[in-house]
């Protein structure tokens, strides 16, 4: 039989003012908070995050000398990254530049609506503040929350949250029931990253830019992750006058064209 016993001395518990047992404390998982918090973490998987970082930290300072005092000193990024929250798609990586490069927001199927306002709080910091001079929608191939959006609908979060990419779905059904499985997502994918393109263009944010003569660019880009490139779709925009043209002669509804 297990008796409750005081937490150990300068361990924070997930459940403050509460004891734990005997039982709990020793086994080998625990919250993440009380593991990180006690600087024990038992956790394999967090354990070889923390000393990647350790370790990826001091290889950037004797590489880089003062990199993380200049990095801490300000940020200037030329370019807002809106991408897919998918795992497989980091931003950085993927286009090979440090911390304090680009100014990063991903989410499901990265979409931009004018509702979601983390998404508007970004751009507009990027914008206002930090006065970027690209933006960047960037989907990819393959796309999870795309193929979600080519299926029946379900009352869910995430069903809720594709919904506008459902509906751009049903615009193009007749020219997407003509490719394979296959190519219907790849082509959604690509369709759905002028459809953010264009969304993005339509923000008071940007229009507000434009009008106070900002140089700012609005771009569509596609990731491969099967080969790790990255494709241009054509699409950027630099002005108000130039989001119909831009996105007409963007392709729309054909093969999709997957970076060799």
């Amino acid at each position: 039989m297990s008796s409750d016993v005081p937490v150990t001395p300068g361990v924070a518990c997930c459940r403050p003012g509460r004891r734990q047992s005997a039982a709990r404390l020793d086994r080998t998982v625990n919250c993440v908070y009380c593991t990180v918090m006690s600087g024990s973490c038992h956790d394999p998987t967090l354990s070889r995050l923390l000393e990647n970082n350790r370790q990826w930290a001091a290889r950037m300072a004797k590489d880089r000398p003062g990199f993380f005092e200049r990095l801490a000193a300000q940020q200037s990024p030329e370019v807002l990254w809106i991408g897919c929250s998918d795992s497989r798609v980091p931003a950085n990586e993927i286009i090979d530049v440090l911390p304090g490069e680009v100014f990063v927001h991903r989410n499901v199927a990265n979409q931009v609506m004018h509702v979601d306002f983390n998404c508007l709080a970004v751009m507009q910091y990027a914008v206002a503040t930090l006065a970027v001079r690209h933006i960047i929608v960037c989907g990819h191939y393959g796309c999870g929350g795309v193929t979600a959006a080519l299926q029946p609908r379900e009352t869910s979060l995430i069903g809720n949250w594709l919904y506008p990419l459902s509906e751009v779905a049903a615009r193009y059904r007749a020219e997407l029931s003509a490719l394979s499985d296959r190519d219907r997502v790849d082509q959604l994918c690509e369709i759905n990253v002028i459809e953010q393109v264009r969304h993005v263009c339509q923000t008071t944010i940007v229009e507000r830019a434009w009008r106070r003569g900002q140089r700012l660019a609005v771009h569509g880009w596609i990731y491969g992750i099967h080969n790790g490139r990255l494709a241009d779709l054509e699409v950027t925009v630099s002005g108000p006058d130039e989001i119909d043209s831009a996105c007409a002669r963007a392709p729309s509804a054909r093969r999709p064209r997957i970076p060799g």
